[in-house]
């Protein structure tokens, strides 16, 4: 069973209402995740255009952005954290829940070794709830002692992982493989920085590639191995990908 973070709030409110708590339990919605210092998220834009952007395709209507900063800060400070991991959810309704618990670790992420899993995610452009397929191979490839699921079509086409999209570093840009996927705002925030191109990979073309490196709301980590095929960490390149990181600059999360 998952514990559940510390602190939930639905439309400003501390979720005690049993039907507030009803709306959250339908398994259809959406939701963007982040990470907060000091009261400030990095892309905070990408993050209120996706919830908009998502809620006018799931629900019919717009999600105000300022709304959403007051709520998301709201939580924050009744929370009593400055920094976290935070999210927010919209459901039927449009009702909004936001969550507060505590910040992921700072700092370069720990290599991770993937495997692969012939599946790819209904409507992949939403951040959406009801993953039981990404979580179903992602829980699978944690027990046989990986750190992730890498996500492929039949005939070997890579997608993303289950909770990350992946790159590969052929020796003069970093590819974010073409088939459809859920963009990440850290990989919105990266690929402009860093050169690179969107283009089709296969299972076949692994070898072909120096590096690879996965993100997330949570970090970024260097892939050292995906099933047999493995990677070399390349120091200087994952230097670049953090250094481009950490030079974006956090926006205030309180209107």
């Amino acid at each position: 069973m998952t514990t559940p973070p510390p602190h939930i709030e639905i439309d400003g409110a501390p979720a005690a209402d049993p039907g507030l708590l009803a709306a959250v339990m339908t398994g259809f919605g959406h939701f963007t995740a982040m990470q907060v210092r000091d009261g400030r998220v990095k892309g905070l834009g990408l993050h209120l255009a996706r919830l908009d952007r998502s809620t006018r395709e799931l629900f019919g209507r717009g999600l105000d952005g300022e709304e959403v900063r007051a709520l998301a800060a709201g939580a924050l400070e009744r929370a009593g954290r400055r920094d976290a991991s935070l999210r927010v959810y919209v459901y039927p309704g449009v009702r909004v829940a936001v969550t507060v618990a505590a910040p992921a670790p700072d700092g370069p992420g720990a290599p991770q070794r993937l495997t692969t899993a012939e599946y790819w995610r209904p409507a992949p452009h939403i951040k959406h709830l009801g993953g039981f397929g990404q979580s179903y191979h992602r829980e699978a490839a944690v027990r046989a002692g990986f750190d992730e699921a890498l996500l492929t079509s039949p005939y070997g086409e890579i997608a993303e992982g289950a909770i990350t999209n992946i790159a590969f570093w052929d020796g003069t840009s970093l590819v974010w493989p073409s088939a459809p996927c859920l963009e990440g705002i850290t990989m919105a925030l990266l690929a402009p920085r860093l050169g690179s191109v969107r283009r089709p990979v296969t299972l076949a073309d692994l070898t072909g590639y120096r590096a690879a490196l996965v993100t997330n709301s949570r970090g970024i980590a260097p892939v050292t191995a995906i099933d047999e095929v493995v990677f070399a960490v390349d120091e200087e390149l994952m230097g670049r990908v953090y250094a481009a990181y950490d030079a974006v600059e956090r926006d205030e999360l309180r209107p």
